[in-house]
C-alpha cells in the first residue's frame, strides 16, 4: 500500500471521529439547555407556592391539613344549643326522640301512633334530616351511683350493728319491745345493703360487655338566615333570628310528635358536644368519653382515627397470640397424655424391668458374690417371673370363667 492511499484512509478515519465529536457536543448543548430550563421552572413553582403560602399567612403543609379537617368536620361552632355550619349561614338545632314499643301496642294504640305521624309528616314547612346514632352503653356513672349509695347504706348498717350489739351485751338497759324494734330495723337495713352490693357487682360485671347498644333517634332542623329578604343584619342579629326560627319550629315538631307518644326535648350546647364527639370518635368514645376529654382540657371535638393498615396490624398480632396460646394449650395436654401413657407403661412393665435390672447388678457383682451364687440367684427370679406370669393367667381364666 502506498504512501497516497495511507494518507487517504487516515484522512477518513479523521473525518469520522471529527462528525462523532461534533454530534456528540451537540447532545450535550442540547441536554444542558433542557437541564436548565427545568430548574428555572422547579424555581418558578416554589415562588408561586412561597408567595401563596405568604398572602394566606399560612405554613407548608399545615395549612392544607388543617382546612381539609375543618371542611371534613362541617360545622364551625357551638353556641345557644345550635350547631353553627358554613360561617353563619347555617343553624341547626336537634330534637332527641324516644322510641316507642310498637309492636307491644293494642291495634288502637297502633292506629293512634300512625295518625300522629301523618300529621307530623302533614304539619312539616321545611326540610329535616332524622338521625339514628348507636352508642355502646357506659355504664360508669351508674356503677359510681350506686357505689356511693352503697357505701352510705354501709355506713348506716354498721352503726346499726355496733348498737344492735351493744343492747344485746345490756339487755337489762333496754327492754324487749326496743331491742325487737331495733333488730327489725337493722334487719331492713342489712338486707338493702346486700342487695345494693349485689346490684353493684351485677352492674360491673354488665360494664365488662361492650356489645350492649343503644339507639338514639334525633331530628335535624336546618335555618338558613340567606333566606330572611331585605335585610343586613350583623352576626348576633342573624344569631338571635336562628335561635328564635328553629325554637318555633322545634316546638311545633315536639307538639305533633306527642300525639304519636314520642316525648321528645331539644338538645343543649353541652348535649350537642357529647352527639358530635360520638359521631367523629367512634372508637375511643367508649373509653375516653366527652367528660373526661373536657377535664383533660381538650379544645377539638375531633381525633386522629389510627390508620387502616396498624389496625390491621394489631388485629393480626391479636389473632396470631389466640392462636399461639391455643396451640400451646394443645401441645401441652398432648405432652401431659404422652408422659401419662409412659408412665403407666412403666407401672405395667415394672416387675420386669425390677428384674432385669437385678440380674444386671448380679452380674456387675459376679466377682464379688460368686458365680454359682449369681447363676443361682438369677436362676430363682425367672422362676418367680414364671410364677407370677402363671398366677396372672390362673386370674384371668378364673375372671373369664365366673362372667
Amino acid at each position: 500500500m502506498g504512501n497516497d492511499q495511507i494518507t487517504n484512509v487516515l484522512m477518513v478515519i479523521l473525518g469520522v471521529f471529527i462528525v462523532v465529536l461534533v454530534i456528540l457536543i451537540a447532545i450535550y448543548i442540547m441536554l444542558a439547555i433542557k437541564s436548565k430550563k427545568r430548574d428555572k421552572r422547579i424555581e418558578n413553582s416554589e415562588e408561586e407556592n412561597l408567595t401563596t403560602n405568604k398572602q394566606t399567612g399560612t405554613k407548608g403543609n399545615t395549612a392544607l391539613d388543617t382546612e381539609s379537617i375543618l371542611n371534613f368536620m362541617e360545622f364551625e361552632d357551638i353556641e345557644d344549643n345550635m350547631i353553627v355550619q358554613k360561617r353563619g349561614f347555617k343553624y341547626l338545632m336537634v330534637i332527641e326522640c324516644q322510641g316507642v314499643n310498637y309492636d307491644l301496642m293494642s291495634e288502637v294504640e297502633k292506629t293512634g301512633v300512625e295518625e300522629g305521624f301523618i300529621q307530623f309528616l302533614n304539619t312539616l314547612r321545611h326540610p329535616v334530616q332524622i338521625y339514628v346514632q348507636t352508642r355502646s352503653i357506659n355504664l360508669e356513672k351508674s356503677v359510681q351511683v350506686y357505689e356511693d349509695k352503697v357505701k352510705a347504706i354501709e355506713e348506716k348498717y354498721i352503726y346499726m350493728k355496733n348498737q344492735y350489739e351493744t343492747m344485746l351485751d345490756n339487755q337489762s338497759q333496754y327492754s324487749k319491745e326496743d331491742i325487737e324494734k331495733h333488730l327489725f330495723e337493722f334487719t331492713k337495713i342489712k338486707n338493702l345493703y346486700e342487695y345494693g352490693k349485689d346490684i353493684t357487682e351485677d352492674t360491673k360485671k354488665m360494664s365488662l360487655n361492650k356489645n350492649i347498644l343503644n339507639r338514639l333517634y334525633y331530628i335535624i332542623v336546618p335555618y338558613y338566615p340567606a333566606d330572611v329578604e331585605n335585610g343586613e343584619f350583623d352576626k348576633g342579629e342573624l344569631q338571635n333570628m336562628a335561635f328564635s326560627e328553629l325554637y318555633t319550629r322545634c316546638q311545633s315538631i315536639m307538639r305533633t310528635l306527642t300525639g304519636c307518644g314520642i316525648n321528645s326535648k331539644i338538645l343543649s350546647s353541652m348535649e350537642l358536644v357529647e352527639l358530635l364527639y360520638m359521631a367523629y370518635n367512634r372508637d375511643g368514645a367508649e373509653s375516653f368519653g366527652v367528660e373526661r376529654a373536657l377535664k383533660a382540657s381538650f379544645d377539638q371535638l375531633y381525633a386522629t382515627a389510627p390508620d387502616v393498615l396498624e389496625k390491621k396490624m394489631a388485629a393480626l398480632n391479636n389473632k396470631i397470640e389466640e392462636l399461639a396460646v391455643e396451640k400451646a394449650k394443645t401441645q401441652v395436654s398432648q405432652a401431659k397424655r404422652e408422659i401419662e401413657e409412659e408412665i403407666k407403661e412403666k407401672e405395667e412393665s415394672m416387675d420386669e424391668l425390677v428384674d432385669l435390672m437385678a440380674k444386671m447388678i448380679l452380674q456387675h457383682n459376679k466377682e464379688y458374690v460368686g458365680e454359682e451364687v449369681v447363676e443361682k440367684a438369677i436362676e430363682n427370679i425367672e422362676k418367680e417371673a414364671k410364677g407370677e406370669k402363671s398366677n396372672v393367667r390362673k386370674k384371668t381364666k378364673t375372671s373369664r370363667s365366673e362372667k
